[in-house]
């Protein structure tokens, strides 16, 4: 069973699901676009369950008391420090940080900022930025993946697109791999006046300052093979900018949303990950 929570920052109030024991091992969990902290519910309520203290915060944009207007206040300078602040607000001094689509971004570019925060680093989908970056420039498939983070920074056509017609563009990102209440969950929550555009800000706010460097924590990557958004030269391309601890896994016949499509495998790899560092 999991509870909900809410974080007092100095950027505001972050929502979140929380499971465990107040002194069990922390583990924080961040999630993607256009999603919430329940994309995670089954990771955090098994992992309650085993011991740790498990929590799942909806993200800057996504939480109503943490969404600010302009673009760039979702940079990822920004958006570190949302996670730094959400474990000092926890009294985590170490904990072990997951993250998926954009958390898996955000996650990356913790452990390269905050290392010493860090246990264990546990991304899905999400390769190492810098391999993403190669990529990029290098295969074709991985630029033709990529051209909607473009499309979708125009400025109010994205929102109105997406929320036409019982959003009926924003729900078949979706396709059939996510549960329909969770669908729905997030079309009412994307809603809310300004939630949409909120979370579109995190594609807008531009470029990071500077070039992710190698992580040294140990490390848990997971790759769904029917991932529509990163392809195999970027993931099979991440282990060369993790010098700690490394381990790669596929998913095969999974796609994006392997959280919530995949709960148990990802969980069972969580818990393997964690258990080892």
């Amino acid at each position: 069973m999991t509870e909900h929570l809410s974080i007092p920052t100095a950027a505001g109030s972050f929502d979140a699901i929380v499971a465990g024991p107040e002194d069990g091992r922390p583990v924080l969990f961040l999630h993607g676009f256009p999603e919430a902290a329940i994309a995670w519910r089954h990771q955090v309520a098994v992992l309650g369950e085993r011991g740790f203290r498990a929590v799942a915060v909806d993200q800057r944009g996504y939480s109503p008391g943490v969404r600010p207007e302009r673009p760039a206040e979702y940079g990822i300078s920004e958006l570190i420090g949302d996670v730094v602040a959400i474990a000092d607000a926890l009294g985590w001094e170490r904990f072990d940080l997951v993250g998926h689509d954009w958390g898996g971004a955000v996650a990356w570019w913790t452990a390269t900022d905050h290392p010493d925060r860090l246990r264990s680093l546990a991304v899905v989908s999400t390769p190492h930025p810098a391999a993403l970056a190669v990529a990029l420039k290098t295969d074709e498939d991985q630029a033709n993946r990529s051209r909607y983070m473009t499309e979708w920074r125009a400025t109010p056509a994205t929102e109105n697109a997406m929320l036409a017609d019982d959003a009926r563009a924003l729900r078949q990102i979706f396709g059939r791999d996510v549960p329909r209440d969770s669908v729905d969950d997030y079309v009412q929550r994307l809603q809310e006046p300004g939630a949409l555009t909120a979370a579109l800000n995190w594609y807008r706010s531009g470029r990071p300052p500077a070039a992710l460097g190698t992580v040294d924590t140990p490390v848990l990557y997971v790759w769904p093979t029917e991932d529509v958004a990163f392809g195999d030269v970027a993931a099979l391309g991440t282990a060369a900018h993790c010098s700690g601890p490394y381990r790669f896994e596929m998913l095969e016949d999974v796609s994006h949303w392997a959280p919530e499509q995949a709960p148990e495998a990802i969980t069972t790899m969580l818990l393997e990950h964690l258990d080892a560092t």
